[in-house]
């Protein structure tokens, strides 16, 4: 008899990779008889190295099969886009053709019951309708910036004007009216190609035969039922069914590197210190990296803070170039590290994030807002400042401040920036205030609901043994 596979279409930056991969775990864990094939594609920009990763798993997990396509050269004029999105989707909608191939390749041996793409990677969607195979997306962010997607489309339509322009609150099903400002940052200008293409992958969603969602129901009810009742999507176009099968995060901590900060956490009282991390990409300027040392001095917390070096000149905000570990004398205010010494540690580039979170001294977390960083502060139960720097970030924060609930907004000017005052009230309130403990014992009780959503019976759960019928009938 034909073995039965999915295949798995993700993003190349590794937070997308990632996810996916703990998607496609998380089916052979409930279906182990399934093969999962994963098609990787090279990201067109220095990213966070994806191979040993890689390496890894498939030595773990041999019922994951990697298919690494060829990798495509972009013409000089796209490598030189202010965009990282837009690199993106024009490798992934370049990769069509090797897409079929593999597709054709794994269906001689496989009977292929769904094709599962992350939401970059919605040109694939022609391939997979091409060869008769069940297509899904993938999204891996929440249900509120979801809805906002699939009103995309209407959004478009309803003005000329571009949304950074607007200055108008935008009404979404489901979720709290948003500042035109605060939508995600590569569609706020409408001449911009990464505007084009978002505008394009959105329209694709209603031609799929389902969304699989990195949520769960009592985190954004209201958003998943506005989908699910079809209100942001216009009247002639269906809904596709959305299946929210979250929080799924990555549950292995950090060796290695991270060894120091836990072991330096071990000697912090409970609750007591403030992690500030900011994802794979985020960078902060030479300024505002003073600044942020300044507000957390003088806030009196206890901290613990990953810092990287501010991008060139000619760079945007994105570490999307290698970058070196920073030297935190030059960065940092004249005697910050030796004042700080006995309540602070300030690491370089990265620490093992899962652990910190987990661990019994962290009381708050200061973030950029990444959903994946957002998930991990949930199933922690540890409440957040919201400091948003790209991406869907900044919509993330509307939701999280005002419908979630589980975090403060970190307060920036015009122009995006951050005073030390505002970095140290905002730490001060979430670690010592009652406003800070009130999101803290909400952000606990979602942490249980979390956990029960992906228990037997709960809502995630039954989501995803939904889909997997749905996929062993198919055919």
């Amino acid at each position: 008899m034909e073995e039965v596979a999915i295949v798995l279409y993700p993003s190349p930056p590794i937070g997308h990779l990632v996810s996916m991969v703990e998607l496609g775990k998380l089916i052979l864990t409930h279906h182990p008889s399934l093969r999962v094939h994963i098609l990787i594609t090279t990201p067109p920009y220095r990213a966070d190295d994806t191979a040993s990763y890689i390496t890894s798993v498939s030595a773990t997990i041999p019922s994951l099969i990697f298919h690494h396509l060829p990798t495509i050269s972009l013409p000089p004029s796209l490598a030189s886009s202010p965009n990282h999105e837009t690199l993106t989707f024009e490798v992934l909608r370049l990769n069509n053709p090797n897409v079929h191939q593999a597709l054709l390749s794994i269906s001689q041996n496989f009977s292929i019951k769904a094709f599962v793409m992350d939401f970059f990677c919605a040109l694939g969607l022609s391939v997979a309708t091409e060869l008769s195979i069940p297509s899904y997306f993938f999204y891996t962010s929440g249900a509120a910036t979801l809805a906002g997607f699939l009103c995309f489309p209407t959004i478009h339509n309803n003005t000329d004007k571009s949304l950074k322009d607007l200055n108008t609150l935008i009404n979404i099903p489901g979720v709290p009216p948003i500042p035109s400002s605060d939508m995600a940052k590569p569609i706020l200008e409408r001449n911009d190609k990464a505007y084009e293409h978002f505008l394009e992958s959105s329209k694709q969603f209603p031609k799929s035969a389902g969304v699989i969602i990195n949520t769960f129901e009592s985190l954004e009810p209201r958003a998943l039922k506005a989908i699910s009742d079809g209100l942001c999507l216009p009247e002639n176009f269906p809904t596709p069914p959305v299946y929210p099968i979250g929080p799924l995060i990555v549950s292995h901590g950090g060796g290695g590197r991270g060894v120091e900060c836990l072991k330096w956490l071990d000697s912090q009282p409970s609750g007591s210190v403030v992690f500030l991390c900011f994802g794979s990409l985020g960078l902060f300027s030479k300024e505002q990296l003073k600044e942020i040392a300044i507000g957390l001095e003088n806030s009196g917390q206890r901290f613990l803070w990953v810092v990287r070096n501010p991008p060139a000149h000619n760079q945007i905000g994105v570490a999307i170039t290698d970058q070196s570990d920073p030297e935190l004398k030059s960065l940092l205010p004249d005697g910050f590290l030796d004042r700080t010494k006995d309540r602070g540690l300030v690491v370089k580039m990265w620490a093992p994030q899962m652990a910190v979170l987990n661990h019994d001294s962290v009381g708050g977390f200061v973030s950029h807002c990444g959903w994946n960083s957002v998930l991990e502060s949930v199933c922690a139960g540890v409440p957040i400042v919201a400091w948003p720097l790209y991406a869907e970030q900044r919509f993330n924060r509307v939701v999280l401040v005002e419908e979630i609930k589980i975090a403060l907004p970190m307060n920036e000017s015009e122009d995006g920036f951050v005073i030390a005052a505002e970095v140290e009230k905002r730490v001060i309130e979430l670690m010592d205030s009652s406003e800070g403990e009130s999101i803290r014992m909400r952000t606990k009780a979602f942490q249980n609901e979390a956990h029960a959503a992906l228990d037997e019976g709960g809502s995630s759960r039954v989501a995803l043994t939904k889909l997997l019928e749905l996929w062993s009938q198919t055919g």
